[in-house]
């Protein structure tokens, strides 16, 4: 069953526009296409079918409603027509034509005819056949298609006819399967699930439902796809012949920027190593600087900052490599050993958010022994600064947490902390397609050497990465080098470092050159995500590109050769390939080392990087215009090639490989025979093979005109074509091609929904779904399209896992799409817009093959055999297949190609000229898919062939005659231009432009001196001819190129800019009225390079000329002014419809003007005009005596176009008016938008006004936390209940009440008043503005999570109510979370800070004052005067401040005439300054200006030992205060603490210049860098800058109030200015103010501390809350410190250092100020550090023993504090401990100067015997103790060491037993105390070392004692070092055996041997006795015997 609805025709349409109607029948709406530009008749000849379920009832109802289109807006109803279908259901098939009726349901003139046809399953009603719809009638353009066709096909099936029409001009149907299908598709989209929740009204479903219909329109392009901004300015539909221009000229890559890179070393924890003197040295590429050397510490402090300057392209820049590393005892004689390094590439750091580190911890590794493990920390900020890059640096205050080493360490984000080390292996396999190297001369001398003529290059490959550098062998003499080798890379994973750079060298004796460069990009070829895969690539062939190959002795492009800029040539092709293997370091047979290794790899085979394929490319050139004529007029051809093929000097022919097959595998191993191209010998045995044709035939050119020449090719264009053999991988080009041609729809879409946003239309979240709904549609279609061909042969591993990975990316990015659509609302609109750009880079990102396949091709243009421009087509661009998507965007279609100059020709001016603009015709595809390879061609040629005879099917052709001619006369109307770039000396331009439209150019006139001209100029271009067939060149005209220039008076006209625009096409049949005629002006945006430069007004017509000629065009109004000749103007349907505005203009003054000739400028005036009216301001008589104008305000009347849009820029001009009536320009401005000058009269009726009921404004005491910029305003519509921090005493009070009652004793107690001081004031204001930072960032972090969760909790499809974000209060849930966040940072530790004590606070913001409140622009605007030529920069956001010659300061406001008259009724209304009300006098005045300077901070290094003396220069008009003795000694990071008094007379001096300068010795002081305040804006703002408004009001102490005037006269004052009904103070502490109710308190102390009444406070309260106020309220500046940055004129747009200041301004006739506040810096306070040694025990035994091996050792103690270490002091030394323990009883002295605010110890000293003066350093207070082991001739031996943070140290242990290793090791969970606050503790603690594993060990423990005093105290009670006088310790009771053995021989050896040796000694003196009575036995034995014998 069907019901079918055939819509014929509507008529009686009222006006002109594009028409579409919607037809509905059961709640499924089909749209028509739209008919664009219909008058009154709007044909849509089209059929809607419902395949339908259940029988029709009589009583439903079919409803068709008509629209008048746009693509921007909403669609304007035109009337509906409504019909119950009883008469249908009962005939079965109804002709109706009826009216439509409108909104109120009465009939209107418009009528509608349709046929309607019903078909029932059983046949009940009467049957028809599908033909009987299509008898349309002939006269209609018939080019419909049936609803259903395919969503995303973005051609029309049918190829060789145009687009959407069938061969026999019928509309084509489709029978219902699929149409069934896509109905459904279509129309129910969206699920029930949805829809509940939409509660939209139903125009925005309708307009989604359109914006979904509209993608079939047009032939695939969504109508809103085109972009408004036509950036490419094609905007009418683009059909299928012609891709877009590309309008960008210049290549961006290679040219050299400046780059800063600044590096604080701030110091290094945890070295290995033993008693180190570390020194650290950071390398950038070849630059070293290194640190001062730390003596004796494994945890130096350095806190050095190094700048480092570069000027190199970005590419050299980022791939630099950043070492850090740390050398232990490097002095002048020895290198020193290396500890360990940390690289990075300086990419890294600039892709960090900021383009920097701060606070980081870089961690070291040995790269000589990676199973070593981590070497240590070096902690440092990194920043990379280009130009135009402001870097934020974080507040220095006290940073969070900054001990955690683990959770800072120095890695980007999603990077582990724990990296291993693991192998890069890059395998480089061979090379082909070598250039021939050496010239022809250098050949022939080699020939007569050697005798033989040998391929001249010896080619090695250099890889390079991360720092190193492998090279392969040399392999001498091949073009065809094979090396198999593999370079092997040891480094951490992932690597820091982004890009692998691969070279081929030519090697040669005297020097080595690159043939070609080839990069890889890490993060291309892996996937760090959880499905992921390691960095792999190939084996797969990478193509080089360079300079040409044609070879001179010197070559100018070489730059190319080593991969800087884009390659103008194919220079060879590389095969390699690359793995990383993660290594086990701990396995034993690895090595250790990282030095670069080179090995053997075995050979792969040929198809192992793919098949080998025919490819065939086609090119045509249909037109050649624009060729610049400085080449001259010798003939001029064009060769394409494609890696070598069609290469004229050595092009190839088939590769060797694919002839061996035919020779029937004979293995002959011959080169690539170089063939030359023309020969035939091989090309008549394959079927007819054909030669290939690679370039035009040579051509005189003909001239365009003074500029420009062009070919005559008119009907007969050459023709080009080459075949060449490549691997087929065109799966990875598809793949890209579906997802670029995605990003560029995407790209499209975001484009307009900018534009919409910017031209604040309506509906841009229309546009922004219509855009999500069509990504995530396009990405689902990836995924089935690029899942086949996966057994291709040659798919690497990369290619899978890319593949993987891609489907990934795009499954997740159509489901979020779909999410992200379905939250887009109104107000979300700009935050989603920003998450759908992370798609588009993420897209472009993927869409980047980083394995090539078929090169690109490159179009030359040849002249007199010289090579001059050029073209380069990416292959896949132009790559043919069958599927739609996958099309190359510019595969056979015509395309406008402009050749640009090769190298470093082609930058700046020289490479803007277009050296010629081709439109050309390219296909490249499979030789077997030729077979259409000419269908994109525009139809109408005839094919002329090179060879006649047979097989001539197959041979393309040489040239294409076209015999069908169009005459056309093309309309330009040039209305004006606007922003232009500033080309003369004089800071504007003489603009003209010049049209080109096919061969033909014109001109406009020079309109002299602007850079907003309006020519109002139709030029009309007669007889222009285009060939092909006339409905092709109606939907696809060629594009006009539109060039400004700037008329010299000599020499040639200066190039300013181009832009390119589509004209709209009237053929002879056509009618010319509404809706496309008359065109509409459109702004096309003008480029100049890279850059753009304005926006050209203007609209254009190509209209066909008939067989009558040029009678039967539309008429051209003539000249209507005589007086412009015949220049004819713009006619008037085109030109814009305009009304009467006035446009008033205050004149306030003149500033800063500078020398105009040399000469003062004395007599100025301003110019102000406006689209050709304007008014002068009054001449200023003496500009030094007053630069203020006399009269204010002045108007005058123009008429401006009722399109706020079009309004053209106002001109500001300030002349000098000289002698004898002359007249200088010293400057202009151009405002070029003036909406925000539009006045808008206030709304009455809003509710501030008829509020009549008082509000009281609720002052319920918070927290006192201050509120940073997020302050939410609440306005005066709204519930206006404030809530203030108010009664913060009181409240915090109580708690410490309550806290005191619970037992727990506060750590800290309320403040001393008398010890508070301005600095307590701000640094518990930095504090607070960090929390509010921190807090800050949770928030957002938090809502980032909430969107995550709800994106995935919406693809997890989990019901709403089952979904806790979405619950009843949100509100409530994320307060919940935030106070559970915030308790839990106090159970972690971390921030156990007591709570904080009860300080005023002042508000510290940390940019300059002026960018809070809008520059003070709230009714005085400064606009800068610019002289001069404007400077070519890549970043046009950088100002040329050299270009501003001075400022004007003024307003303007414009609106429309009549204006409503109460304003003008009203009281006090002075018609003199018209809308200027209320404006204070410009009349001199004096000033108090007070200048309070804090503190600079990362000052840039001025001195060459990286420091500086910075002092402060202040300068204003002509007083200058130089505060050059009070100079800081080599400090960047100096505190000033000074304030300066200048007395100021406003106008002549409103300009502050604060300026720090570097002391020097001897020679001129530099400028580090200065800051401008101008001080006029914020003395007249009504922000009431003067003097900041305190958070209380008290009249002593350290918050003393400051303003001379008290808070109740500066109230009254503004009430009376706003003419408010108050202040009324009431009792109770109320006050009423307008129609608000403040409460506050009403009692403040004096300084002897007595009560008494004041109304103060309430007025203070007001004041603090004026925002509140209605009508008159704005925020107040409140007490403050401003943090500004200091910049360098010789340096621009790079931050020098920042500075923290405020300024307070006080009117001299009011009375005098007090005095300044002090705010000197705090002095650091002396104390001495008493620490006595009592015990150690336990400390390991180093020495043996001489005599007895025993283990002993020598102990003695060493301490210092940090910073001191050359006072360090020892203790006596216990000899001879043989269990470890010593005793002591040694007191240490530290004497010291502490800064308690800082925590940091102050040192003085001399950094060498040559310096000047002391430097002075801050650095922590740390103590240090060491236990040593003394040796008497060998240096003694370090055993351990502990190091006491003494601000928070963890408490000893009571007993040697309780003391252990985790005091150390476990620091952060103990609990902590300060010395500073426990003036005296004991107890014992551990001394620690590394081992050799670099583990903790403990080698001893220490009872010690430390008593910090005040250095008064110390006097009172003074000690002596050691066991001295006075107070001495007792004598240690040490063990004898502690003796000096030479000392007392005897007793020690008591000692040593009686001790432990007795019984040893006494046995062996028993058996020494023995032995001596046996031996005596034995030697008397004999004697006996013989006198025994002898009997004597």
């Amino acid at each position: 069953m069907a019901l079918v609805v055939y819509l014929k025709t509507v008529t009686e349409l009222r006006g002109k526009g594009d028409r579409i109607a919607k037809v509905t029948f059961r709640g499924l709406s089909f749209f028509s296409r739209v008919l664009e530009n219909c008058e009154d008749e709007a044909r849509f000849e089209q059929a809607f079918r419902w395949p339908i379920g259940s029988q029709v009832d009589g009583d439903e109802m079919l409803e068709i409603q008509v629209f008048n289109y746009s693509k921007v807006f909403t669609n304007r109803l035109i009337g509906t027509f409504r019909m119950v279908l009883q008469k249908v259901v009962e005939e079965g098939h109804l002709e109706v034509s009826d009216t439509l009726i409108d909104d109120n349901n009465t009939a209107i003139r418009t009528n509608i005819s349709i046929e309607i046809k019903y078909q029932t399953m059983d046949g009940s009603v009467k049957v028809w056949s599908d033909g009987e719809f299509l008898d349309i009638p002939d006269d209609c353009d018939g080019t419909f298609q049936f609803e259903t066709d395919s969503l995303l096909s973005g051609r029309s099936q049918s190829s060789g006819t145009s687009p959407g029409r069938s061969i026999h001009g019928i509309p084509t149907f489709r029978k219902t399967g699929k149409g069934v299908f896509s109905a459904m598709k279509l129309g129910k989209t969206r699920s029930s699930k949805d829809d509940h929740k939409k509660g939209d009204d139903p125009a925005i479903l309708d307009a989604e439902d359109l914006d979904r219909k509209a993608m079939r329109l047009g032939s695939g392009l969504d109508p809103d796809t085109i972009s408004l901004a036509s950036v490419t300015a094609v905007t009418t539909n683009v059909s299928n012949k012609r891709s877009k221009p590309d309008i960008k000229m210049e290549p961006s890559s290679g040219r050299p920027v400046d780059y800063q890179i600044s590096v604080t070393v701030i110091e290094a924890r945890q070295l290995i190593g033993l008693n180190m003197d570390p020194v650290v040295c950071v390398e950038i590429g070849e630059d070293k600087k290194y640190t001062s050397m730390k003596e004796s510490t494994n945890c130096p402090y350095y806190n050095e900052y190094f700048v480092f300057d570069f000027h190199v392209p970005p590419d050299v820049m980022f791939d630099k490599i950043l070492k850090i590393s740390v050398i232990h005892s490097k002095n002048l004689l020895r290198s020193g050993t290396l500890v360990g390094t940390f690289k990075l590439d300086v990419g890294t750091v600039y892709s960090q958010p900021e383009h920097q580190f701060h606070h980081k911890w870089a961690m070291l590794s040995d790269p000589d022994d990676i199973t070593a493990g981590c070497k240590g920390y070096v902690k440092c900020d990194i920043a990379v600064v280009g130009k135009g890059d402001n870097i934020k640096t974080p507040h220095k205050a006290n940073e969070p947490d900054e001990d955690d080493i683990e959770g800072n360490l120095l890695l980007p984000e999603g990077v582990p902390s724990e990296r291993q080390w693991a192998r890069f292996y890059v395998k480089i396999y061979r090379a082909e397609g070598l250039p021939k190297m050496n010239t022809s001369i250098m050949a022939n001398v080699k020939k007569a050497f050697i005798g033989e003529n040998r391929d001249l290059v010896d080619p090695y490959v250099l890889v390079q990465f991360a720092g190193q550098k492998g090279k392969t062998s040399v392999q001498k003499s091949s073009y065809e080098p094979i090396w198999n080798e593999q370079v092997v890379f040891t480094e951490m994973f992932p690597p820091l470092c982004r890009r692998l750079k691969v070279q081929i060298r030519d090697s040669d004796k005297v020097n080595d050159v690159a043939i070609g460069t080839h990069f890889i990009d890490l993060r291309k070829i892996a996937n760090d995500g959880d499905k992921g895969f390691l960095p792999t690539m190939g084996p797969a062939w990478v193509n080089m590109y360079g300079s040409t190959r044609n070879y001179t002795l010197m070559d100018e492009h070489q730059d190319l050769n080593e991969g800087l800029g884009e390659g103008v040539s194919f220079r060879a092709r590389l095969l390699i390939s690359v793995a990383v293997e993660i290594l086990d370091t701990s396995s034993t047979e690895i090595i250790s080392s990282t030095e670069v290794q080179m090995e053997p790899v075995s050979n792969i085979s040929e198809s192992a990087t793919g098949k080998m394929e025919e490819f065939f490319l086609f090119g045509s050139f249909l037109e050649a215009t624009m060729i610049d004529r400085k080449i001259g007029d010798k003939p001029i051809s064009f060769e394409v090639t494609i890696g070598n093929y069609g290469n004229q000097i050595d092009g190839v022919s088939k590769p060797a490989s694919a002839k061996k097959k035919k020779e029937g595998g004979g293995e002959s191993e011959e080169e690539e025979s170089e063939l030359i191209h023309n020969s035939s010998d091989e090309e008549a045995e394959d079927d007819g093979d054909l030669m290939s044709v690679p370039s035009t035939p040579p051509m005189k050119p003909v001239i365009t005109d003074r500029n420009y020449f062009h070919l005559p090719y008119f009907e007969k264009k050459p023709c080009i074509y080459i075949k060449s053999w490549w691997q087929d991988q065109r799966r990875r080009l598809y793949n890209s091609n579906i997802m670029d041609k995605i990003a560029d729809k995407l790209e499209e879409g975001l484009n307009d929904v900018q534009e919409i946003i910017k031209t604040e239309k309506a509906y841009p979240e229309r546009r922004l779904r219509g855009v999500l709904e069509e990504l995530s549609t396009s990405c689902s279609r990836f995924l089935t399209l690029a899942n086949k061909d996966q057994n291709l042969s040659g798919r690497t591993k990369l290619d899978r896992e890319r593949l993987k990975s891609c489907m990934r990316e795009m499954e997740s990015m159509a489901q979020q799409a779909k999410t992200i659509r379905s939250q887009v609302k109104r107000n979300t609109v700009r935050d989603k817009l920003k998450l759908v750009l992370n798609f588009l880079h993420r897209l472009r990102f993927l869409a980047d093959e980083p394995q090539h396949s078929i090169p690109d091709v490159f179009i030359w243009m040849i002249s007199n055999n010289k090579r001059i421009a050029y073209a380069r087509i990416p292959s896949k661009d132009i790559l043919f297949s069958i599927v739609d998507e996958e099309i190359g965007k510019d595969c056979g279609k015509v395309k406008a190609v402009f050749l640009r100059l090769p190298g470093k020709k082609g930058f700046g001016p020289a490479g803007w000229t277009v050296q010629a603009k081709l439109e050309m015709y390219l296909w490249l595809g499979l030789n077997k898919q030729r077979k259409d390879f000419l269908s994109g061609l525009p139809s109408g040629f005839e094919e002329n062939k090179a060879v006649k005879g047979i097989g001539i099917q197959a041979v393309p052709p040489i040239s294409l005659v076209y015999n069908m001619k169009q005459v056309f006369q093309l309309r330009a109307h040039m209305y004006q231009a606007r922003s232009l770039f500033a080309a003369d000396n004089s800071g504007l331009s003489d603009p003209f432009a010049r049209v080109f439209f096919s061969t033909h150019s014109q001109v406009t006139e020079v309109l002299s001196e602007t850079l907003c001209p309006t020519w109002d100029q139709l030029l009309v271009f007669d007889n222009v001819e285009l060939y092909g067939e006339a409905g092709e060149l109606r939907d696809d005209p060629p594009i006009i190129v539109i060039e400004l220039y700037d008329q010299d008076t000599v020499g040639k006209a200066e190039f300013i800019g181009r832009t390119f625009a589509k004209p709209l096409t009237k053929m002879v049949d056509e009618h010319y009225g509404p809706p496309r005629f008359p065109p509409q002006l459109e702004y096309y945006q003008i480029y100049r390079g890279n850059c753009t430069a304005g926006d050209l007004l203007a609209a254009f017509e190509l209209l066909q000329i008939g067989p009558a000629g040029r009678a039967a065009l539309p008429p051209i109004d003539g000249p209507t002014d005589s007086d412009r000749g015949p220049i004819l103007p713009v006619p008037l349907g085109i030109r814009p419809v305009l009304s009467r505005y006035r446009i008033e203009v205050l004149f306030w003054g003149l500033r800063d003007l500078k020398r105009i000739n040399l000469a003062q400028v004395d007599r100025p005036r301003v110019d102000i005009e406006c689209a050709g009216k304007g008014v002068q301001s009054a001449l200023i008589q003496n500009y030094k005596k007053n630069p203020n104008f006399s009269t204010l305000v002045k108007w005058f009347e123009v008429d401006l176009p009722e399109n706020e849009l079009l309004h053209p820029p106002l001109n500001i001009r300030v002349v000098d008016c000289r002698a004898f009536g002359r007249y200088t320009l010293v400057g202009s401005h151009a405002v070029t938008s003036l909406r925000k000058f539009i006045y808008s009269p206030p709304d009455k009726t809003a509710n501030n006004w008829a509020h009549t009921g008082d509000i009281v404004v609720n002052m319920d005491p918070e927290p006192n936390i201050k509120k940073m910029d997020t302050v939410v305003k609440i306005d005066a519509t709204t519930d206006a209940v404030v809530k203030v921090d108010l009664n913060e005493d009181e409240k915090e009070k109580e708690k410490k009440k309550k806290k005191k009652k619970k037992g727990e004793d506060l750590e800290e107690e309320e403040p001393d008043e008398s010890m508070l001081d301005w600095w307590s004031k701000y640094f518990a204001s930095i504090e607070t503005m960090m929390e509010n930072l921190r807090a800050q960032e949770a928030a957002l972090a938090e809502a980032e999570e909430r969107e995550d969760l709800e994106i995935a909790a919406e693809s997890a499809e989990i019901k709403a109510d089952e979904f806790p974000m979405k619950g009843t209060k949100p509100k409530e849930k994320s307060k919940d979370k935030k106070s559970s966040k915030d308790k839990k940072k106090n159970h972690d530790g971390t921030e156990k800070r007591p709570p904080k004590p009860k300080v005023d606070e002042l508000m510290v913001y940390n940019k300059e004052l002026e960018c809070e409140y809008g520059n003070f622009e709230d009714w005085l605007h400064t606009f800068n005067l610019y002289r001069g030529k404007a400077g070519d920069d890549d970043d046009n956001n950088v100002v040329d401040d050299d270009r501003i010659v001075g400022r004007f300061k003024g307003s303007l406001c414009m609106y429309k005439l009549p204006l409503s008259e109460e304003i003008t009724r009203e009281a006090g209304f002075d018609p003199n300054m018209g809308m200027f009300q209320s404006i204070p006098h410009n009349d001199p005045i004096n000033v108090l200006i007070r200048i309070y300077i804090i503190r600079a901070t990362d000052l840039h290094p001025a001195d060459i030992n990286g420091k500086a003396d910075p002092y402060i220069v202040i300068r204003l008009g002509k007083s200058e205060i130089r505060d050059k003795e009070n100079y800081i000694s080599k400090q960047l990071n100096p505190v000033f603490g000074k304030s300066f008094d200048i007395e100021a007379t406003f106008p002549m001096e409103s300009m502050l210049t604060v300026a720090v300068y570097d002391w020097d010795l001897v020679g001129t002081d530099d400028l580090i860098g200065e800051t401008k305040i101008d001080l006029e804006n914020r003395y007249y703002s009504k922000h009431r800058a003067t003097c900041g408004i305190a958070s209380n009001y008290s009249v002593h102490g350290y918050n003393v109030w400051r303003d001379p005037q008290k808070p109740t006269q500066i109230l009254a004052k503004l009430c009376k200015e706003g003419k408010l009904d108050g202040p009324h103070y009431g009792p109770g502490g109320k006050v009423k103010v307008a129609n608000r109710i403040f409460l506050g308190p009403t009692e403040m102390e004096d300084e002897s501390g007595l009560k008494k009444q004041t109304e103060e406070h309430l007025a203070l309260t007001v004041l603090r809350h004026w925002e509140e106020i209605p009508r008159v309220g704005c925020k107040l500046i409140p007490e403050h410190v401003e943090t500004r940055p200091l910049l360098n004129p010789d340096k621009p747009g790079i931050e020098q250092g920042r500075i923290e200041m405020w300024v307070d301004m006080f009117p001299m006739d009011v009375p005098a100020p007090g005095p300044a506040i002090d705010i000197s810096p705090r002095k650091p306070k002396r104390y001495e550090l008493r620490v006595i040694i009592w015990n150690t025990d336990e400390v390991i035994l180093e020495d043996d023993d001489y005599f007895t091996g025993e283990k002993s050792s020598d102990i003695f103690v060493r301490g210092w504090l940090k910073g001191q270490q050359e006072d360090k002091q020892d203790t006596d030394v216990h000899y001879h401990s043989l269990t470890g323990e010593g005793n002591f009883n040694w007191r240490f002295v530290f004497p010291f100067d502490y800064l308690m605010a800082e925590e940091k110890i102050v040192i003085s000293k001399k950094e060498s015997m040559f310096s000047w003066d002391e430097t002075e350093y801050k650095i922590p207070a740390r103590l240090t103790l060491q236990v040593w082991d003394a040796d008497h001739f060998s240096a003694d031996d370090f055993l351990g060491a502990i190091e006491l943070d003494l601000n928070k140290f963890p408490r000893g242990a009571k007993t040697a037993k309780q003391c252990s290793l985790n005091m150390v090791l476990k620091e952060h969970e103990l609990p902590t105390i300060s010395i500073f606050k426990q003036k005296r503790v004991k107890g014992w603690w551990p001394f620690v070392a590394r081992d050799e594993n670099d583990e903790f060990e403990l080698t001893g423990k220490v009872e010690a004692e430390l008593h910090l005093m005040t250095a008064e105290e110390a006097e009172k009670s003074p000690v002596g070092l050691g066991r001295n006088e006075p107070e001495p310790l007792e004598k240690p009771n040490r063990p004898d055996t502690s003796l000096m053995w030479f000392m007392n021989p005897l007793k020690s050896i008591r000692y040593f041997i009686w001790h432990n040796y007795r019984w040893l000694i006494l046995k062996a003196l028993a058996l020494l006795l023995l032995l001596l009575l046996v031996g005596l036995f034995l030697y008397s034995i004999p004697g006996y015997l013989v006198k025994k014998l002898l009997g004597a």
